[in-house]
């Protein structure tokens, strides 16, 4: 009862094995197959191949390559629908690099309610020079934080001093001329 049996193959030629078994089979569906090894930038009809390339990314940018800090947090932003919010924060707090230093140093946000930006301004001429300024400004904060964030300014003067002193008051209009 000998059997004949083919003695089992071990690590390099049961690797060779299965690669002739592969051509083999390749061969008998109609495709050639070279004995060297394919370029990883071709597809085997010759045509360049699409899409990410194998290896080392090179000199130019990959997808692959780290990221920087800011580009991370706005994807996590997008993803988790904090966008608005963020665009938001963006007014509050590069004030000084969204709008300016000359109009920065006379005026700074205070709310950011349904679109409208309220500006308050530390007098009431620069108050005025902000109104006429006020296209130009809702311009500049729009390029910085996109579209629909803000659509109209608010612009206020300085507040007026209250006439309330102590602890006590009467109710009514404030002081008035009385020598009269």
């Amino acid at each position: 009862m000998s059997e004949d049996k083919e003695p089992e193959l071990k690590g390099i030629d049961l690797a060779r094995r299965a690669l002739e078994e592969a051509r083999a089979a390749a061969r008998a569906n109609g495709k050639s197959v070279g004995q060297g090894r394919a370029s990883p930038n071709r597809t085997p009809g010759g045509r360049p191949r699409l899409g990410r390339r194998r290896g080392w990314s090179g000199a130019g940018p990959d997808d692959r390559d780290p990221q920087t800090f800011g580009a991370l947090t706005g994807s996590l932003a997008k993803q988790r629908g904090w966008s608005a919010k963020v665009a938001e924060g963006t007014v509050f707090g590069r004030w000084t690099h969204v709008v300016g230093e000359d109009i920065a140093a006379h005026a700074e946000p205070t709310s950011l309610r349904d679109g409208v930006l309220s500006i308050a301004a530390e007098s009431t001429a620069w108050a005025t020079q902000l109104r006429m300024m006020q296209s130009q400004i809702l311009a500049k904060v729009i390029a910085a934080v996109g579209q629909g964030v803000v659509t109209s300014l608010r612009i206020t003067g300085p507040t007026a001093p209250s006439w309330r002193k102590g602890e006590r008051h009467v109710k009514g209009r404030g002081p008035r001329d009385t020598y009269g």
